[in-house]
C-alpha cells in the first residue's frame, strides 16, 4: 500500500481541474513542511509499574496549524506520518492527535531515547517534517 503524499494531492487536483493547494517546503531534502520545537519528555502508563510510553507534546499552536493545514492526511485515531529528528538521530514515525490535551503527541521509542540519552522530564529540541 502506497501512502499519499502532498504531490499526489496536487496531481489529483490538477487532473480534476481544481485549483492546486500550494505548500511551501522548508528544507532542501524535500521531506515536507518542517517544524521545530522544544518539549519536555513525559511518561504515560495506563498500568502502574510498567514502562509505558515516553512522549513529547507538540506546542498547541503548532498542532492547531498542522491540523488545519494537513489534517486531511491523518489516518485512523488522528495518526499523521512524519519524520522526526532530535540530536543526531532521525527516524520515520507518526504523531497522534490527543483530543483531551488538544495537541499532537510524539512517542519516543526506547532506541531513540537510548541513543540520545533522553530521560523523563528532560527538555529536548525536536525537528519534524510532515
Amino acid at each position: 500500500v502506497r501512502s499519499r503524499g502532498l504531490g499526489d494531492v496536487y496531481k489529483r487536483q490538477k487532473k480534476n481541474n481544481q485549483s492546486p493547494i500550494i505548500f511551501y517546503f522548508c528544507t532542501m531534502e524535500n521531506k515536507g513542511m518542517k517544524y521545530e520545537f522544544t518539549a519536555k519528555v513525559w511518561n504515560y502508563s495506563s498500568t502502574v509499574g510498567t514502562g509505558g510510553w515516553h512522549i513529547a507534546c507538540l506546542p498547541k499552536e503548532m498542532s492547531k496549524e498542522i491540523r488545519e493545514n494537513l489534517g486531511f492526511l491523518e489516518e485512523g485515531w488522528g495518526r499523521l506520518k512524519m519524520t522526526a529528528k532530535t540530536g543526531n538521530t532521525q527516524w520515520e514515525t507518526a504523531i497522534w492527535f490527543d483530543t483531551k490535551l488538544d495537541t499532537y503527541l510524539l512517542p519516543l521509542k526506547a532506541e531513540i531515547r537510548k541513543k540520545e540519552k533522553i530521560t523523563t522530564d528532560k527538555e529536548i529540541e525536536i525537528m519534524i517534517w510532515i
